[in-house]
């Protein structure tokens, strides 16, 4: 046998062996149901009393996709002008910037648990001369259009002269979020500077 024919037949069997267990894996996920109890599932909502049940009844499960986190628009920046000249550059104390966000879950027992994270800058503006200056940061966890989390964090950023900028981090672990599967789940970052 050559050596082309069986680099074939060898990718030809790993193939057909990836094929068969996705098939097993996959297909309570995607369907081969009943089409009436299929539609019940397509039209039904999740009462309080079904997520807590979930909650208790789940089995493990393995996280296959982690809920994205973005920053919510409109709060990708902070802003703060001095002697009341708001959208003045010349004016401008300090900003504050969002650079990175990031989370990590696992899911099990009807939860997601998610530790998540967010990396930014104060930087001083041309009238800025604060030494220590507090970013307001939410963080917010959406299912299906409602919040399940949300919770503000002042975080202290000191700026050390010379230096017109600082970076500041903040980490929120353990947040636990009831998973019944198939919900919209998003995590949302961002400045809040409401009082």
């Amino acid at each position: 046998m050559t050596k082309s024919i069986s680099l074939a037949l060898r990718l030809s069997a790993a193939f057909g062996a990836a094929a068969v267990l996705a098939g097993c894996s996959m297909g309570g996920l995607f369907g081969g149901g009943n089409a009436a109890q299929t539609q019940t599932l397509q039209n039904a909502t999740a009462t309080p009393a079904a997520v807590a049940q979930a909650q208790t009844n789940a089995l493990p499960a393995i996280a296959t996709q982690c809920p994205p986190i973005r920053v919510r628009p409109g709060s990708e920046a902070m802003f703060y002008y001095g002697g009341g000249r708001t959208g003045d550059a010349k004016a401008l104390q300090y900003q504050g910037v969002i650079d990175e966000s990031s989370r990590n879950c696992v899911v099990s027992n009807g939860l997601i648990t998610v530790n998540m994270g967010v990396v930014g800058r104060v930087l001083l503006g041309p009238q800025g001369n604060q030494t220590s200056v507090n970013a307001p940061i939410r963080f917010a966890v959406e299912r299906d259009g409602q919040a399940v989390f949300s919770e503000k964090y002042t975080i202290p950023v000191a700026i050390a002269a010379p230096a017109r900028s600082a970076e500041f981090v903040k980490v929120i672990e353990n947040v636990a979020i009831p998973y019944l599967g198939g919900e919209e789940i998003t995590i949302w970052v961002g400045f809040d500077t409401r009082g």
